[in-house]
């Protein structure tokens, strides 16, 4: 089911925050040339404020490579508060949107400012003395643009109906 991209931008938004918050990463989903799909897990997304968004390219080799001969992409957003989950189960309807899929074309690679790495920086800041924010996050320098073009919720029957 279909949401106006640019009038619910701002709501889209809100849903990215808590499932980024909560999951600490989306699914992307892809082509590969030879038409064989492929989910890339992102911590790195961020969304702008004009149906925009940017992600890291440090190891997401798979979309690197299918963006040279497909660059459509799906996002899949879940919140999967186990709280939001219950009430809404006990409810018999969704008081928000469970899943948003946007769909977007990936843009070309580029160094990332010195903005876009604060913002990075700032997302991955709990985890700063963990050796594995080292290993992982260290020298994020690249980011691929995206434009997204649409939006969908995620339909579940009766659950979704009134959004």
């Amino acid at each position: 089911m279909k949401i106006n991209i640019q009038k619910d931008w701002s709501k889209i938004k809100e849903h990215f925050k808590i499932c980024i918050r909560r999951n600490m990463h989306v699914a992307i989903g892809s082509v590969n040339a030879d038409h064989t799909p492929t989910v890339t897990p992102i911590g790195s997304l961020f969304l702008n404020d004009d149906q925009s968004g940017f992600y890291f390219e440090k190891f997401a080799t798979k979309l690197n490579k299918n963006s040279k001969t497909n660059r459509n992409i799906c996002i899949l957003m879940v919140n999967n508060k186990k709280w939001f989950w219950l009430k809404s189960l006990y409810k018999g309807s969704f008081s928000d949107y469970p899943a948003i899929k946007l769909y977007g074309e990936l843009g070309d690679k580029r160094d990332a400012t010195p903005k876009e790495v604060r913002a990075f920086q700032r997302r991955v800041r709990s985890t700063k003395r963990l050796k594995g924010n080292q290993y992982l996050w260290r020298d994020m320098s690249q980011i691929r643009e995206i434009t997204f073009t649409k939006a969908e919720k995620i339909n579940l029957g009766k659950m979704t109906y009134k959004l």
